[in-house]
């Protein structure tokens, strides 16, 4: 296949196989990286390459050539922070185009800043995050974070609104929540939202907004 994109996925715990594994399914060539034989082999099953090898060796890690790979994952899970840190570095430094690294805390984050990570990923606080959102408004369905200031949030509407249309709701107007979108449950369609259709209770409503909006429309109805 032409042009595909090429992947490095470092460190295979749950967040990076799963993360391969994906990538793969995608399209993306995935060279995956380990130092434990026995998730190397596990993952060769559904990339394009597995190695195993100690990822902080500059020799090693060099032979994978991080310059022509479109995206650098550094998945390096809680237990190897200064593993982390050093094959974040190294990637920098042998001119990997676009280096992702994973951080468990923020002291780590800003360290992986310093020395070169373009991109900082927190998949267990993004997790627990979202989560707890979903177990205190049932009526969220799933969040997606857009930059560092909106989200894409599906919703039940809340019994308030059932009934009523997006015409007569002003929700921009009155929370500063866009609905973009529309999902039917029974019919399984994602629809353009009709402003003068009464909503349904199973109704999934896709809205853009900064996550604060959300809360106020959802704790005012």
């Amino acid at each position: 296949m032409a042009n595909t994109t090429q992947a490095l996925i470092i460190g295979l715990g749950q967040f990076g196989m799963a993360l391969a594994r994906r990538l793969g399914e995608l399209g993306v060539e995935v060279l995956a990286i380990d130092r434990h034989e026995q998730l190397v082999q596990q993952a060769s099953s559904f990339v394009t390459e597995a190695v195993c090898f100690d990822a902080s060796d500059e020799r090693s890690l060099a032979r994978a050539d991080p310059a022509r790979r479109d995206l650098c994952v550094c998945a390096i899970g809680n237990e190897a922070r200064e593993a982390a840190i050093i094959v974040t570095a190294l990637l920098r430094q042998m001119g990997a185009p676009r280096i992702v690294a994973r951080a468990p805390d923020d002291l780590t984050e800003r360290i992986l800043r310093l020395v070169g990570a373009h991109e900082i990923v927190n998949p267990e606080r993004a997790f627990g995050e979202r989560l707890a959102n979903r177990l205190v408004w049932r009526n969220i369905v799933e969040e997606l974070p857009l930059g560092n200031d909106l989200m894409i949030t599906e919703v039940h509407p809340p019994p308030a609104l059932v009934g009523r249309s997006l015409a007569q709701l002003r929700l921009l107007e009155r929370f500063a929540v866009n609905v973009v979108a529309l999902r039917t449950v029974a019919g399984g369609a994602t629809i353009k939202p009709d402003p003068e259709r009464p909503l349904a209770g199973d109704d999934i409503l896709v809205l853009v907004s900064r996550p604060e909006a959300i809360r106020k429309l959802l704790e005012a109805t």
